[in-house]
């Protein structure tokens, strides 16, 4: 590719002229911008703090809350920027970064998602051998699994969509992703349709599939189980099961939604926002909301505070005290 086209610039052409909407939407994205980053930046807070949340399952969820900070970053901050801009445009090369990230985003989601099913299916199906099989340098490899594949294959993905040729420089979405690029291009080739079906299979369908074979062995066992270890297996399982399909509904509806050519202003907002914003505010939500150590931890947080100081005492003047007997006395005494 040739690298002028980098620099290339590229019309936004989702967002409208500025004016009431758009103030409108800038005011409620950087609200929720704002809440998801002090949500998820409090959590990591709160795991790195207390030595009762230093365990694998708190440090896949520090992971994912890091990665949420990453897709918020990666889309919000410009799209703020465009909607109070009156001709918002993006570089050629600024989008492609973005897809990466983007891409980055959801399949590194995904894959810690899986990595955490596979936690609770040892820790619920096997408690016993739970600390000789998840040790921390099995939680390493895993963590590095779940980011090495994803951004190595995306960033591929991207590569190859860099070299196809640009015929169309008008981008219709809020924020770039691979089908935007590759629909401003000349022609398509069969080598990315393929890629593009191996990532699908890579990312998306292998850790669909190992969390739903987690989850039917965790069952199998909870159905043969008493009805205390039944709670507590579903009180284990609950908050990873919210936001994964929490976050795989919101995917594939993004998907979708990608693949129309003529969205509204509106339409492309709550595209947007569901995406980069509602799964990382939904995250720490939904852990704290659901997960007792995690309310342990902040209500001891709230509790350490050191207390308010209260008014200044005046200053007291010490005033010495004569000790030696009155005139008066010495008299009568004689």
């Amino acid at each position: 590719m040739n690298q002028s086209f980098l620099y290339t610039a590229l019309s936004l052409t989702a967002y409208s002229p500025p004016g009431l909407l758009n103030y409108v939407f800038f005011v409620l994205c950087l609200l929720l911008y704002v809440l998801t980053l002090c949500a998820n930046v409090l959590l990591i807070a709160l795991i790195l703090s207390d030595p009762n949340l230093l365990k694998p399952m708190y440090t896949f969820l520090l992971h994912l809350a890091l990665n949420g900070i990453v897709g918020s970053c990666a889309v919000c901050p410009k799209v703020m920027q465009s909607l109070l801009s009156r001709d918002p445009f993006m570089s050629y090369g600024g989008c492609l970064l973005q897809v990466l990230f983007v891409n980055v985003y959801g399949s590194c989601a995904y894959a810690i998602l899986a990595v955490m099913a596979y936690d609770r299916y040892i820790s619920i199906c096997k408690p016993l051998q739970y600390h000789t099989i998840i040790t921390p340098g099995r939680v390493r490899v895993l963590l590095a699994a779940a980011y090495l594949f994803p951004v190595g294959l995306t960033a591929v993905q991207v590569y190859l969509t860099s070299q196809l040729p640009l015929c169309r420089f008008a981008v219709n979405k809020m924020f770039c992703d691979n089908l935007v690029v590759v629909k401003l291009a000349c022609f398509r080739r069969d080598l990315d349709n393929v890629y593009g079906l191996f990532i699908v299979c890579s990312l998306v369908l292998f850790p669909l599939v190992c969390v739903l074979l987690s989850y039917m062995q965790i069952l199998s066992v909870s159905w043969r189980a008493s009805k205390a270890s039944q709670r507590k297996a579903l009180s284990t399982c609950a908050p990873h099961l919210i936001i994964f399909i929490n976050f795989s509904t919101i995917i594939f509806y993004s998907v979708l939604y990608n693949r129309r050519d003529s969205v509204s202003v509106l339409g492309n907002f709550l595209n947007s926002t569901l995406f980069a914003l509602l799964p990382p505010l939904f995250h720490p939500l939904v852990y704290g909301l659901r997960t007792k150590e995690i309310q342990r931890s902040i209500q001891k947080l709230l509790l350490a505070a050191p207390p308010r100081p209260g008014p200044a005492l005046p200053h007291l003047r010490v005033v010495p005290v004569d000790r030696s007997p009155h005139p008066a006395s010495r008299r009568l005494g004689s």
